[in-house]
């Protein structure tokens, strides 16, 4: 990947010792608050995404809910999703992804940072034990993301189908739902290029639990689907 190279290259300077702090902190999470901590990896991404020629263009961050305790639904476009939701939110949230990715260089130390739930989709047991983990979480006031989709579309700004079983921990939680259109997000790792890109993020209205209480979890991931698919749409 050129852009990770030129990332590094640019920020040659704060790379070993940003690297060496990283690794430490991704070892000893439980020395530094949520905060901390996630203050800490903005200050990563905000060098890396300088150094590699990635704008983030910020929109909806007034709908966040005001209380912790919420859950991001965003569009799956590539390896650089969550990296450009780091930047977009100010609030620290953690992430729901698939164990095949647990190993990547950087993404591994990241995810660890974030006390991070790797899901197994094979394992139906260990699956619905993240659910239950997560739902706890996110009661006691933590936020949390998962990638409906289920893996990476491979069709640009076009979204894939959203599973409805990606809710459950939302719908027993009871927690807002908040939509986020990624745009352009596949641009910075899953092509051959150092050209400057612009990410747009879109935090979209959330859905609260008394608008999907009764609605059924393959009918909420159509509500979120479509949405994200319309703000996309109204802004490639």
């Amino acid at each position: 990947m050129k852009r990770i190279l030129i990332m590094v290259l640019r920020n040659l300077f704060i790379v070993p010792y940003g690297w060496i702090r990283l690794c430490y902190r991704a070892a000893h999470v439980d020395k530094y608050s949520e905060e901390d901590m996630y203050a800490f990896l903005k200050w990563i991404d905000l060098h890396a995404n300088r150094g590699g020629n990635v704008h983030i263009d910020v929109h909806g961050r007034e709908n966040l809910p005001e209380k912790n305790g919420f859950m991001f639904f965003p569009n799956h476009q590539g390896l650089y999703d969550v990296l450009a939701i780091i930047e977009a939110s100010p609030r620290p949230f953690s992430v729901v992804a698939k164990k095949e990715i647990a190993n990547i260089p950087f993404l591994k130390q990241v995810f660890a940072c974030m006390k991070a739930y790797m899901i197994d989709r094979e394992d139906v047991r260990q699956a619905m034990q993240v659910i239950i983990n997560v739902t706890k979480e996110v009661k006691k006031g933590r936020n949390y993301l998962i990638f409906a989709e289920g893996t990476r579309s491979k069709n640009g700004n076009r979204v894939g189908i959203f599973k409805g079983g990606s809710f459950k921990s939302a719908t027993k939680a009871q927690c807002p739902i908040v939509p986020v259109a990624l745009i352009d997000s596949f641009k910075p790792f899953d092509t051959n290029t150092i050209k400057e890109v612009t990410v747009q993020v879109h935090f979209l209205e959330p859905i609260y639990y008394e608008d999907y209480k009764d609605m059924k979890t393959t009918e909420i991931a159509a509500v979120v689907q479509e949405r994200i698919q319309n703000v996309i749409n109204a802004n490639v």
